[in-house]
């Protein structure tokens, strides 16, 4: 992503922070049946800590730590937590993560792995956002929430990718998960630098996906609301799709209007549907994507059938973060062919003829 370094406010740093960016974007013809129109993916996952989070931390430690912050912190639970732990660690400082009381045993050591200080705080996980602010201020830590300035410019990195992978030819659509908005906000924002350098005469469709067990962003868009209203824990329910379960988002209402200024949507999928849709990214395109890098297609799919994008027309989806984390994570059955060795010619007739 470093190629880009006029672009961003600082210059390229050492550390795992040059390893970010640069993923493929991969034009998959089996995943257009299931989005009903041209798919791309815009594969993050193959970022270093396996999401599109290495693009924002390659950013925001280094300039953080160029104000003189020695002490990286964030609040997270998944992805950031991982990537901003990787890029303190690479680059010699100590990293604190605040992560909720009831956080799972498999994503702790996800975490610990890059060896931070890991703080469990009991309580009301969202409202930690504003607490990180406040103690960014009062302590000598640098806490990075999801849409410092600094990470947000990191991400529109991935825009220019896009373009610069496609020229001559540009999308149509960029369709992209939301949780609390600042991914969309940095992809806006590329979307701006483009324009700016005479480069871009045509903003693609943004769209947006949640899922609907918090979808505050959705339902702001859907009423005509130019920020969306927080959601009490009684408004909210469980998803599969973890790290987009965010009922009051910090960046929403630069989300939105990034929705509006390119004429895009804002939807929001069941956990079914994210199921079906990463179920197809593995089986027919061959990418091993977390629950809620699955929304963009599930969200895609519910997009053609509202013909919100004729099947004609190019998208591209941005799976953000790798599957690969999530395996082994739970007690899913896995079915499978048992033989012995003499036996095995036998099964294998068996089963290629039921082909």
């Amino acid at each position: 992503m470093w190629r880009y370094e006029a672009l961003l406010p600082i210059e390229q740093p050492n550390g795992v922070a040059r390893a970010a960016g640069r993923t493929p974007l991969i034009r998959s013809h089996a995943l257009d049946d299931a989005a009903g129109c041209r798919v791309y993916v815009k594969d993050e996952t193959e970022n270093p800590t396996g999401s599109y989070k290495d693009r924002g931390s390659a950013v925001a430690v280094p300039h953080a730590i160029e104000a003189g912050t020695d002490v990286i912190g964030t609040i997270s639970y998944g992805n950031m937590a991982i990537s901003t732990a990787a890029h303190a660690t690479s680059l010699d400082r100590a990293c604190i993560v605040l992560v909720p009381d009831e956080i799972s045993p498999a994503r702790l050591e996800l975490i610990a792995q890059y060896e931070p200080t890991i703080v469990q705080v009991s309580g009301d996980y969202g409202a930690l956002y504003s607490d990180g602010v406040a103690l960014s201020e009062s302590l000598p830590i640098s806490i990075l929430v999801s849409d410092a300035p600094a990470r947000i410019s990191g991400y529109k990195t991935a825009v220019f990718e896009i373009y610069e992978s496609l020229a001559p030819d540009t999308p149509d659509a960029i369709v992209l998960p939301t949780s609390s908005g600042g991914f969309a906000s940095g992809v806006w924002r590329g979307l701006r630098d483009l324009e700016t350098l005479g480069l871009l005469a045509e903003f693609p469709r943004l769209y947006l996906v949640q899922t609907v067990t918090a979808d505050p962003i959705t339902q702001a868009f859907e009423t005509g609301a130019t920020e969306p209203t927080a959601l009490s824990p009684d408004e909210t329910g469980e998803t599969i799709a973890h790290s987009i379960g965010n009922p009051d988002p910090p960046s929403g209402t630069r989300a939105l209007a990034a929705v509006r200024e390119t004429n895009g949507a804002v939807v929001s999928v069941t956990d079914q549907e994210i199921r079906t849709a990463q179920r197809q990214f593995a089986v027919d395109g061959g990418f091993c994507v977390e629950p809620a890098a699955a929304t963009p297609l599930a969200g895609l799919t519910r997009l053609s059938e509202r013909d919100a994008i004729a099947p004609d027309e190019s998208a591209v989806v941005v799976p953000t973060g790798t599957g690969f984390k999530e395996l082994g994570a739970d007690d899913a059955s896995v079915s499978t062919e048992r033989t012995s060795r003499a036996a095995l010619p036998e099964l294998l007739d068996s089963l290629l003829a039921a082909r």
